[in-house]
């Protein structure tokens, strides 16, 4: 299977006072030929001021649905345990149907404990936050299955993360995408660990597609040969440069087949 390499964009919604200052990222991104447009599913900033300007996410996705017209978009990633799960596959159906159907359903455990302490979710510990995304995962794909109208496609669903033992057991089970971190080395171990599970459940691995942040220009072709197809810029507000993203989509261009559309 072989699959177009693919450029996103994170936009964080982080430090950006002005919403508009964001709806300008957006239509930047898409004019300079990104494939897709992600958020991620935070309440406060990561980085910098801790208590600085700061949106949501999926009320963002529903205005992005509206706004683009070719990338996907998508969450990299929602919090798992932040939304009642048939609820948030409803989000999803809805704003699949809002977009023509281009949503990523990006999904992981969570991590950040400011986000569970300020709004009054239990933090627990990881397994307890991985065990509630396993018991999530089936519900989602089931509401999505009961939708009225369905969904205008097979929502695509990204799961990130690498623990070995069990994030990667639900990404055999049912990602579409693989979004993980590590250096080069890491990811070839971890995807030996992916296949092994896929055998587990009877799938092929090669239906997962592996995504990466950006690594520069000098590491992504070795990349590539290790089996990721997609790469994701992570842009801050309240400038978003997108400097290292024209570097990314020019290095596309110059070095794979054009992009296609969804997934491959």
């Amino acid at each position: 299977m072989t699959r177009p390499v693919r450029i996103g964009v994170q936009l964080q919604p982080q430090h950006a006072p002005d919403y508009g200052l964001i709806r300008d990222a957006v239509l930047r991104s898409e004019d300079a030929g990104v494939d897709i447009v992600f958020n991620w599913d935070h309440f406060y900033p990561l980085t910098g001021d801790p208590d600085g300007a700061h949106f949501e996410c999926w009320t963002m996705l529903g205005a992005w649905a509206e706004q683009t017209e070719r990338v996907e978009i998508g969450a990299l990633v929602t919090g798992g345990g932040y939304r009642n799960p048939d609820l948030l596959a409803d989000m999803a159906r809805t704003v699949d149907h809002i977009s023509g159907g281009r949503l990523i359903l990006g999904i992981g455990a969570g991590w950040f404990e400011k986000d569970y302490d300020q709004f009054g979710y239990d933090f627990g510990t990881p397994g307890s936050r991985l065990k509630l995304l396993g018991e999530y995962l089936p519900r989602i794909t089931g509401r999505l299955a009961k939708g009225n109208p369905p969904p205008t496609r097979n929502i695509p669903v990204l799961i990130g993360g690498g623990g070995e033992k069990k994030t990667l057991r639900l990404v055999a089970e049912y990602a579409d995408v693989w979004h993980s971190f590590g250096d080069r080395e890491t990811h070839l171990r971890k995807s030996g660990i992916l296949s092994d599970h896929c055998a587990d459940v009877g799938r092929n691995p090669l239906e997962v597609e592996h995504s990466v942040p950006w690594p520069g220009l000098e590491n992504a072709a070795d990349l590539v040969a290790d089996g990721v197809s997609l790469f994701t810029v992570g842009v801050s507000g309240p400038d978003y440069d997108l400097t290292t993203l024209a570097e990314a989509i020019a290095w596309r261009d110059d070095n794979t087949p054009p992009a296609l559309s969804g997934l491959a």
